[in-house]
């Protein structure tokens, strides 16, 4: 009894277990049996994923530095988290996407703004009823009865993984750069003829352009590309038949992860990676490469008459130590995008002048670039003929920019240059033309026809001569206006021209405000005195003693230098009006004002100006401000004098008055 007993009691536990076990793990947990209908994940916050059992592989969001997440599978359990499968790689997610296993089993992806920017299955199919990240590294869709409706292993990006195989139509798309996913300008493809081929492409677009490596033998009988759980990859028939081995490196799946990889630099390589440090033993724990990457040397693969090539225009490509490919510049060119060397080069110097180019020979040199070609890209070819000749034939040619010299025959080629490659097989020799260093465009011009140099310098001198006699004219016709205008009479007590402004003596004004007698009130510039005119008419007048307030000439239309002119000496007859000199036009009487007053100014003298006005003598800066005003206004050359709205601003201490100049100055420079 004690042992029934005790089975009954644990049956309930055991059957607890079972139910716990087909329960799916919570979205925040670590493995996944199933994604269920509802289950989402964000690119806010930490980037939960969906793992697979064993939790190798991850389906989620990576981000790709500051450009924004990529929705993608990846190794989970290697730091490189290297990724094998993306959906979005053209349209990166940004922060606040998310994906989506809706409840009519579609999974989508929404941008931040909600906005379907992927989904899967295709609308109008039918729903899954859940998701799986599988150990495989395939993500898969599956109906009621568990077949899969899609699956990530049919949609490769740039990588296939054991077990996954490339149907007739499928094609992988090399990634742009290593850490720049999106399509970039190689691809592998299996075609509806059964040939497995490797093409350059259109860049941006992904049509196919050159077939740089190609099975051949397959052609009309190939059917899938078969890439099995030891590592070996080869193309079948339709009953199985091996037709064409791509791969043969097996490698026990157990210990090393394994993928097939077409890389940016349009190479298809095996990689390993260890899954333990001790189950690799000879492998180092990051990606190996295996034997046979495919084509062996893509720098000598690529050669047709259109496209970038393998390394861009004006580049060339050789292979390093390492057997990968690099992209270098020839003499004379630089990267045109130091960020990424596979856009070409461009040069750093001006080409040669095809209208004079015999004379430019010596500004050029030839750089010889041993086992070097740029196929095509050549407009001439000669033969027989020696490498000197080639030499000279190609620095005589504007259009030459590069020779290629080999066995007596020389190509001359123009830019841009193509499917440049620097290889130990080759034996031909590229003699780039480049410019002197110390060369610039024209500089050759000591080499030009004499004949040249005497028309070019006789057109300098009549031109000279004609730009004298024109000076010549404009300063007589200046300084007849300026007399003209300094001998114009401004009649007392009379309105100067386009001003509404009369003039008045010292003693009139005197005598107007009753010896400045009955104060009304003060102002920025001053007191403001009761006064009477001869009309009889009151007036307030503003300003001192000794000077005028601004506010005086505020709103006045002043339209010419004239005016200006007529307002300094007028401003320096104010300011000077203790002297009692009257305020007239007469010109013997402006210019000793003017050279009195600007005397003054130059030997720091303003207080002779107003000794005997005790006001102005108590604040001298503003008597500096006005008098170098009035510099400004009588300055002999007209484009010096300030306009009367700035005059104003002068004034007012609105705009800060700058050390006026000698007003003959002008006149003693010419």
């Amino acid at each position: 009894m004690s042992q029934i007993h005790i089975m009954n009691l644990q049956l309930p536990y055991c059957f607890c277990f079972f139910l716990l076990l087909q329960l799916p793990f919570s979205t925040n947990g670590q493995a996944y049996t199933n994604v269920s209908l509802g289950s989402s994940l964000t690119t806010v916050g930490d980037l939960p994923a969906w793992t697979s059992p064993s939790g190798e592989f991850a389906f989620g969001f990576q981000q790709v530095g500051d450009a924004g997440y990529l929705l993608a599978i990846w190794f989970n359990k290697i730091p490189e988290r290297t990724i094998v499968w993306s959906a979005n790689r053209n349209n990166l997610a940004q922060r606040g996407s998310t994906v989506q296993l809706t409840a009519d089993g579609q999974l989508v992806l929404n941008n931040q703004s909600g906005t379907r920017i992927w989904t899967r299955p295709e609308l109008g199919g039918s729903g899954a009823a859940y998701g799986a990240m599988l150990d495989t590294g395939n993500f898969v869709l599956a109906g009621q009865a568990g077949a899969n409706l899609w699956q990530s292993f049919d949609e490769p990006t740039d990588t296939l993984l054991p077990t996954q195989n490339l149907n007739l139509g499928g094609e992988l798309i090399a990634p742009y750069l290593e850490k720049n996913y999106s399509d970039g300008r190689f691809k592998l493809i299996l075609q509806d003829d059964g040939n497995l081929v490797m093409h350059t492409t259109a860049y941006p677009l992904t049509t196919s352009i050159f077939a740089y490596w190609t099975t051949q033998s397959s052609i009309g009988s190939g059917h899938q590309l078969i890439f099995n759980q030891s590592g070996n990859m080869y193309v079948v028939a339709t009953n199985g038949t091996i037709l064409n081995p791509v791969f043969s490196n097996s490698v026990p799946s157990q210990d090393l992860y394994l993928r097939a990889t077409i890389d940016y630099d349009g190479v298809f390589r095996q990689y390993v990676y260890p899954k333990t440090a001790s189950g690799g033993k000879r492998w180092a724990m990051n990606w190996t490469t295996l034997p046979n990457s495919i084509p062996s040397n893509i720098c000598l693969a690529i050669s047709y008459s259109a496209g970038s090539g393998a390394c861009g225009f004006n580049s060339y490509c050789t292979l390093g130590d390492d057997q990968r490919p690099s992209c270098r510049c020839p003499p004379g060119y630089t990267f045109s995008d130091h960020d990424d060397d596979r856009k070409g080069c461009k040069k750093t110097f001006i080409s040669q002048d095809c209208d004079h180019p015999s004379q430019e020979i010596d500004s050029f040199e030839i750089r010889d670039m041993p086992n070097t070609n740029f196929p095509y890209a050549d407009y001439e070819v000669f033969s027989p003929v020696d490498e000197d000749w080639c030499r000279q034939s190609c620095l005589s040619d504007c259009y030459c920019d590069v020779a290629i010299f080999i066995d007596g025959k020389c190509w001359k080629k123009r830019g841009p240059l193509l499917n440049g490659v620097t290889d130990p097989s080759l034996r031909d020799k590229a003699l780039m033309k480049v410019r002197i260093a110390n060369w610039t465009a024209g500089s050759s011009a000591k080499k030009r026809d004499p004949s040249a140099l005497i028309v070019t310098g006789s057109v300098l001198l009549g031109s000279s001569i004609f730009l004298i006699v024109l000076s010549l004219l404009g300063i007589y016709v200046f300084f007849t206006r300026w007399n003209r205008q300094k001998r114009k009479v401004i009649p007392q007590h009379h309105v100067i021209r386009d001003m509404n402004l009369q003039n008045f003596t010292y003693n009139e004004l005197e005598t107007a405000t009753g010896g400045f007698d009955e104060e009304l009130g003060r102002g920025a510039f001053g007191p403001v005195y009761k006064g009477t005119e001869q009309s009889k008419t009151t007036t307030a007048i503003r300003g001192t003693k000794g000077y005028v307030a601004p506010e005086w000439f505020k709103n006045l239309p002043v339209t010419t230098k004239v005016d200006t002119y007529s307002f300094g000496i007028l401003l320096l007859e104010l300011v000077c009006c203790r002297k009692n000199f009257e305020i007239n036009a007469r010109e013997e009487h402006q210019t000793v004002l003017a050279d009195w007053a600007c005397d003054c100014f130059k030997e720091g003298k303003l207080n002779l100006l107003v000794e005997e006005d005790e006001e102005a003598m108590e604040d001298m800066k503003r008597v500096e401000r006005f008098v170098m005003v009035a510099i400004w206004c009588i300055q002999e050359d007209p484009s010096l004098r300030p306009a009367m709205k700035k005059v104003v601003q002068m004034l007012e201490g609105g705009v800060q008055v700058s050390v006026p100049p000698d007003p003959s100055s002008f006149i003693s420079s010419i």
